[in-house]
């Protein structure tokens, strides 16, 4: 399996917008955004299946959108109206025939 890229992170005011990248080929059924920050667990974000289907997590809905650039193989996470409680590592999963493949994490930090 090759790992999908992460790639975006920075710092930001809150209020302000990051836009992360997931790039990742190969037969991509889902591509997954979670985030972990220090001394809590890893948290399901946003979800997008191969159809085009996104959820999200109640925290981010709203603010949070997820697109695809097929010519790219890359999966991008909008995220606005950036909030402290947002910082955290950020991950992105793929799932390719039914086996998760994760990348590596990129870091927001979001200052008040």
């Amino acid at each position: 399996q090759v790992q999908p890229v992460e790639s975006g992170g920075g710092l930001v005011q809150a209020g302000g917008s990051l836009r992360l990248s997931c790039a990742a080929s190969g037969s991509i059924s889902s591509t997954y955004w979670y985030r972990q920050a220090p001394g809590k667990l890893r948290e399901l974000v946003a979800t997008l299946t191969s159809g085009g289907t996104t959820t999200y997590a109640d925290s981010v809905e709203g603010r949070f959108t997820l697109s695809r650039d097929n010519t790219k193989n890359t999966v991008y996470l909008q995220m606005n109206s950036l909030k402290p409680e947002d910082a955290a590592v950020y991950y992105c999963a793929v799932t390719r025939a039914g086996l998760y493949s994760w990348g590596q994490g990129t870091k927001v930090t979001v200052s008040s």
